[in-house]
């Protein structure tokens, strides 16, 4: 008997259960060597093979196990291209949020700018104040603000700071690494100037989603600017989400509060960001597009399993387009993405996604 699942692009495909069994040990076994975690126990591995498995298109946890959801880019979903997972709906930022909140069950949502990134909302955080105010007044979930820090934007020819990739290129590594670290401290000054100003005009709090995109400096960069907000707004709600399964040493021996942060799997990297002052973590595991669903669904509940079973705050896995064992494609198939989450849940036994 064969039975309908997915390739790690959203290729729709067919399988054995044998076929099926094996890719889940080998995706299990995968994450187990690259982070020297434990792989799955065979009660595990049996449990995806049943998710994987299951006829119907649509899947979904016991009554109960519900667990909370959190949002990226906020209304961006509804008015964003599909390119971006949008839908390309016109309406503006107080209807989305509330079609979430009213509409979808959001049990938190975000506002977050066109370019979600810290750099861009800089200029126009007095405009970004008051629709958080705006929006406060009339929304019930708790309501942040997200936006990445996405270091990369300080770098030329976008920024005023060297390209550590050119500089490499050119041999230049003490240049390369200074650059990174001028750049790392001026995203940590920007996210203090936006991130306080909007808790000051009502935000329940703050996401930094995709931290480290650009690599170990830009964490660096981040979980420093988390550590003032944390200072600064003892209250606020603060989510850390990371941008990868591994840091990438760009920089290579950056620190933060001494130690040094490249290469940190997820089942280290959220003790970083508990130092920080985060609430909640988010953590990943990338999607191997020439691999089945059941090989990354195996891999990202081994990445993550780890990691919930080590950290001392709340996890929410990141689950979307190329993360959390679920197809990189531009609208990620329901089958897929339920499966992924169900595993997450009932497995991994993650706080939230």
């Amino acid at each position: 008997m064969t039975y309908y699942t997915r390739m790690g692009d959203g290729k729709r495909v067919t399988m054995t259960k044998e076929q099926i069994l094996d890719d889940i040990h080998n995706g299990t076994a995968d994450a187990a060597d690259m982070a020297g975690i434990p792989q799955l126990d065979a009660n595990a591995i049996d449990h995806i093979a049943e998710i994987i498995m299951s006829q119907d298109r649509v899947v979904g946890v016991t009554p109960g196990n519900e667990v909370v959801l959190s949002y990226d880019i906020g209304q961006l979903d509804f008015t964003g291209d599909n390119g971006n997972s949008g839908n390309g709906v016109d309406m503006g930022r107080l209807e989305a949020a509330l079609l979430h909140e009213r509409a979808l069950g959001a049990d938190t949502f975000e506002l977050a700018h066109s370019d979600y990134s810290i750099k861009p909302v800089k200029p126009v955080i007095s405009m970004e104040m008051q629709t958080m105010e705006e929006i406060q007044a009339e929304i019930v979930a708790p309501f942040f603000y997200g936006a990445m820090p996405n270091q990369g934007l300080y770098y030329a020819p976008d920024g005023p700071y060297g390209n550590p990739a050119d500089l490499m290129r050119e041999f230049m590594i003490e240049e390369s690494m200074q650059q990174s670290e001028l750049a790392s401290q001026h995203v940590t000054r920007d996210i203090e100037y936006v991130t306080t100003r909007l808790q000051a005009a009502g935000s329940d709090g703050f996401n930094f989603d995709t931290t480290g995109s650009a690599g170990d400096a830009d964490c660096v960069g981040t979980l420093n600017g988390v550590k003032i907000l944390r200072e600064q707004c003892p209250e606020a709600y603060i989510q850390v989400g990371f941008a990868g399964e591994s840091i990438m040493g760009i920089h290579g021996s950056i620190e933060f509060e001494g130690q040094v942060v490249a290469g940190m799997y997820p089942h280290q990297y959220v003790h970083i960001a508990e130092q920080a002052g985060a609430n909640v973590v988010g953590t990943v595991c990338n999607t191997n597009t020439s691999k089945s669903l059941a090989f990354n669904i195996a891999r990202a509940v081994t990445f993550i399993k780890e990691a919930v079973k080590t950290s001392n705050i709340p996890v929410h896995a990141d689950m979307g387009m190329g993360v959390g064992g679920i197809p990189m494609c531009e609208t990620p198939p329901i089958d897929a993405v339920s499966r992924a989450s169900k595993a997450m849940v009932e497995i991994a036994g993650v706080d939230g996604i």
